[in-house]
């Protein structure tokens, strides 16, 4: 199968991840704990999760799965493996903000190439398949034009202290936000996205897993933006930081947050 046929696969887990979600989004006995790293999960979390993986183990059995709940599957790292974020935004779902969305991305030989972000409380979902363009509610988006940071719009975001003043990249990104005409911090997966489609110009993210980030890297390219960690990294297996930039941008604001 093409990259084509297994983006028409991740929208079909999108679909059913998007009647779990929405079926338990506000509910007010919405089960939640707290993880070993002190992060929220809640049912739907591990429901999302468990029925894709119930899905691909009956369509696509041959493949692996990392998930953010569950962890990775046993197997050769170049199959077809699908990294899954089931709610990327949990702090936001638990409490009520519309602002998460479920992560599909297909990975093949180290390149991931195909993603899904279904973003159904926000009544949007962006995808791409290599090679075949990104699209946002069937639409198809472009990162956008702007050549100077004087212009641009930025994202950024962190959730504690210590990740704002860890290796003093709170403070570069918010220098990097003085030299844009304006910054707006909204977190997540939602600020790649917009870059994508051509809202935002920047985005960062000091601090993410691979499955927060997997779904999202097909999207930004096929969009004609550009990614990497904040050293400049593009290796989406050791993705622990995202920079998404509308491709003009990149480099400088890569110096910006390294120097």
């Amino acid at each position: 199968m093409d990259n084509e046929a297994w983006l028409e696969l991740a929208i079909e887990l999108a679909d059913l991840s998007d009647a779990i979600t929405m079926a338990r989004f506000r509910a007010a006995d919405l089960a939640v704990t707290t993880k070993p790293d002190l992060t929220p999960v809640s049912e739907a979390d591990h429901a999302v999760e468990q029925a894709i993986r119930d899905h691909l183990a009956r369509v696509a059995p041959d493949h692996l799965v990392l998930g953010e709940e569950f962890g990775a599957d046993a197997g050769d790292p170049g199959a077809h493996r699908w990294i899954i974020d089931p709610i990327d935004g949990t702090k936001s779902y638990v409490r009520g903000v519309p602002v998460w969305a479920t992560l599909i991305g297909l990975e093949h030989d180290g390149e991931v190439v195909v993603g899904v972000a279904s973003a159904p409380a926000l009544g949007s979902r962006w995808w791409a398949a290599r090679g075949s363009g990104a699209f946002r509610d069937g639409e198809r988006i472009h990162a956008s034009r702007v050549a100077t940071l004087g212009d641009a719009q930025i994202s950024f975001a962190w959730d504690t202290s210590e990740r704002f003043a860890a290796d003093g990249i709170g403070n570069r990104m918010l220098d990097l936000s003085h030299r844009c005409w304006r910054t707006r911090g909204l977190g997540d997966f939602w600020q790649h996205v917009l870059v994508a489609d051509g809202s935002y110009d920047v985005s960062i993210d000091p601090i993410v897993a691979y499955w927060d980030a997997a779904a999202l890297l097909p999207i930004v390219e096929e969009a004609g933006g550009r990614w990497s960690t904040i050293d400049g990294r593009t290796d989406p297996r050791t993705c622990d930081t995202l920079v998404c930039t509308n491709g003009r941008l990149h480099d400088e604001v890569l110096d910006a947050l390294t120097r």
